[in-house]
């Protein structure tokens, strides 16, 4: 599941609305909104995050904070390298291969890590 998957999940929720309900109101189907939440289609388009976002009326902060979402919830990442230090590489590559079976405590210590050194200083 990606963070914008899981965020459209938790807002179908809180609204009681099915998969089926919200596919029908914005006009795709079902398994296209599922494929959606669990990872399985890349990011919405620009139009696609409009219709979900317009579905929920969502607007101003909360709106901008599902679009930041949207752009962090790519499944396929590529991550290219070329031109940093061999550490950068090594890293990468690392994280590709061992992603899978890190714990679920180790992947949120790693993310909050590297959250904390993007911070604009």
């Amino acid at each position: 599941m990606t963070p914008f998957g899981r965020r459209m999940r938790e807002m179908r929720a809180e609204r009681g609305v099915t998969l089926s309900q919200m596919a029908e109101q914005i006009g795709v189907s079902a398994a296209y909104l599922s494929a959606l939440e669990h990872g399985k289609r890349g990011q919405p388009t620009f139009m696609m995050l409009q219709r979900i976002m317009a579905y929920f009326n969502v607007i101003w902060d909360e709106a901008e904070a599902l679009r930041a979402l949207a752009e962090m919830s790519d499944p396929r990442v590529v991550v290219d390298t070329s031109g940093l230090a061999p550490e950068a590489t090594e890293l990468a590559n690392l994280l590709a291969r061992e992603i899978a079976t890190l714990p679920p405590e180790a992947v949120a210590e790693l993310l909050g890590r590297l959250k904390i050194l993007s911070r604009p200083g």
